[in-house]
């Protein structure tokens, strides 16, 4: 049995497409089985393979001591890496409708203590992230930093982040996540996609993120 040192620990080039914690048709009429499965099988699969390739390449570039396409590769490991995190937590935070539930304990704590209460930050999530602009993400994160949860928006996966910010709660409103149930119409979709939050997964998230450190000062007096 894995310690738990190694228990999350992933070889370089090892990475594998999670499986969906529900049946294909389980998030309808919110997303329907032919989104979900081109969605899980086809976009979230090519994150996963360039993710992969990625860090093989970079292996060999270490090996060989060649770096002459370290730029190419760093920005495909940073777009892929990020693209499969994110998927892999949204398929977890979403839930059919009868079995979403409410917000925990801690999470509507923490919620309320920093937005004020649910409704506002609702209110918040949605405006941003119907207005990301293109493609992207919309990210309800814990920042051990600030020690708060905070939104933010994000641009092909890697932009406009903080540093350090763990995601919770994701929601991807690229247009494959929801062009053929809802065309252009992105608002409706993200309306509707909070019916489908899980929130007992969000909850677990977020007590696993609040005990992360991320100090902002010397940890250690140097004499």
């Amino acid at each position: 049995m894995k310690n738990e040192d190694e228990k999350y620990y992933i070889p370089a080039g090892k990475h594998r497409l999670p499986p969906l914690p529900y049946s294909y048709d389980a998030l309808e009429p919110v997303i329907s089985a032919a989104t979900l499965r081109f969605h899980h099988d086809h976009h979230h699969k090519s994150y996963v393979d360039g993710l992969n390739k990625a860090e093989l390449a970079l292996v060999k570039a270490r090996q060989e001591k060649d770096f002459e396409f370290i730029k190419y590769w760093e920005n495909e490991l940073a777009f892929n890496g990020s693209g499969h995190i994110l998927h892999s937590i949204y398929w977890t935070i979403m839930a059919p409708e009868d079995y979403s539930g409410e917000p925990g304990p801690c999470t509507t704590k923490e919620i309320n203590r920093y937005f004020g209460s649910i409704g506002a930050f609702c209110q918040h999530f949605i405006n941003a992230t119907i207005k990301v602009e293109a493609s992207g993400w919309g990210i309800l994160a814990w920042n051990p930093a600030w020690n708060h949860l905070e939104i933010l928006t994000a641009e092909k996966h890697q932009n406009l982040t903080q540093w350090g910010s763990i995601p919770i709660l994701v929601l991807d409103v690229w247009e494959h996540a929801y062009y053929l149930d809802y065309q252009y119409n992105r608002e409706q979709y993200v309306r509707e996609w909070l019916n489908l939050i899980n929130w007992c997964e969000v909850e677990n998230r977020l007590t696993m993120a609040m005990p992360g450190e991320l100090p902002l000062f010397l940890t250690r007096s140097v004499k």
